[in-house]
C-alpha cells in the first residue's frame, strides 16, 4: 500500500523461526511451490536461478527442524526422479500464505492509519 501522492509503500517481510534459526520465509515457500510446479527438485532449483546444493540444503534443514517431511522424493532413473510436496507441506504453504495475508493487512491498515 502506498500513501496518496506521497511514494511512500509499506512493505513487510516475515518468516518461522525455532530457536533462533530461520524454518520458513518467502524464499522457502517459493522453493517448495517451485518444487511442486516443476516436479523435482533438481528443476525447482534451475528455475529458481539457486544450485541443487542449496536447495536440497534448505529442504533438509526445514524438514530437521519441524521434525516431518515435506517433499516426497523417487530416486531417479535414466528420466531423473520426482519430487512431490507431502499433505503436511501443503498444509504448512497454505498456513504461511494465510498468515503473510493476516500480517500484510494489519501493516496496510497501521500504515493507512499514520501516513494518510
Amino acid at each position: 500500500m502506498s500513501a496518496p501522492g506521497s511514494g511512500i509503500q509499506v512493505r513487510s517481510k516475515i518468516w518461522l523461526e525455532i530457536d533462533g534459526e530461520p524454518v520458513f520465509g518467502q524464499g522457502r515457500d517459493e522453493l517448495l511451490r517451485s518444487i511442486q510446479r516443476c516436479g523435482s527438485i533438481n528443476a525447482a532449483a534451475k528455475a529458481m536461478g539457486i544450485p541443487y546444493r542449496k536447495a536440497w540444503t534448505y529442504i533438509d534443514a526445514m524438514e530437521k527442524r519441524l521434525g516431518f517431511p515435506l517433499v516426497s522424493r523417487l530416486k531417479g532413473g535414466t528420466g531423473g526422479g520426482e519430487s512431490s510436496l507431502t499433505p503436511q507441506a501443503m498444509e504448512t504453504l497454505d498456513k504461511f500464505n494465510t498468515l503473510q495475508q493476516g500480517i500484510q493487512e494489519i501493516v496496510d491498515e497501521k500504515f493507512k492509519e499514520l501516513f494518510s
